[in-house]
């Protein structure tokens, strides 16, 4: 079986979003935000929030009481215009498993919606239907 081919603008899309994660987990907030358009909306669907505009964004993030410690891409894939993207980001010594659902336009994001999960505990009962795989609750940073 051949390899998927990626289209031009799905490459340049991959080489923006790794840009983008790695200046998130850097800390740089221009370089990070440089992916998103001027009226790009992003959603937290968890909190009922919409921020309006790469410019709120990126104030929102910059003043985050809890700076993020450690951030890791677990996975991203997509194609055309629709792109997801996996990781844990470290708060305050909490790991939260997060999915990234981007948009874009014209080679920037238009729309983003983030959900946050804590990690938890697996029950026993599903124990005989389930394998333990360790190092998806790994959430080292």
């Amino acid at each position: 079986m051949e390899p998927a081919k990626f289209s031009e603008s799905e490459v340049e899309i991959a080489k923006a979003l790794k840009a983008h994660w790695a200046a998130s987990s850097a800390g740089d907030q221009e370089a990070e935000h440089a992916i998103y358009a001027e009226d790009a909306i992003c959603d937290y669907p968890q909190s009922g929030e919409r921020i309006h505009g790469r410019h709120n964004l990126q104030a929102l993030r910059a003043h985050h009481p809890g700076k993020p410690a450690g951030f890791q891409v677990r996975r991203m894939t997509g194609s055309g215009e629709f792109w997801v993207t996996e990781y844990v980001i470290e708060y305050e010594g909490q790991a939260y498993y997060t999915v990234s659902i981007m948009e874009f336009r014209d080679g920037k994001v238009c729309r983003e919606t983030q959900y946050f999960g804590e990690p938890f505990a697996a029950p026993e009962w599903r124990a005989q239907w389930v394998e333990r795989v360790p190092e998806l609750i790994d959430a080292t940073l």
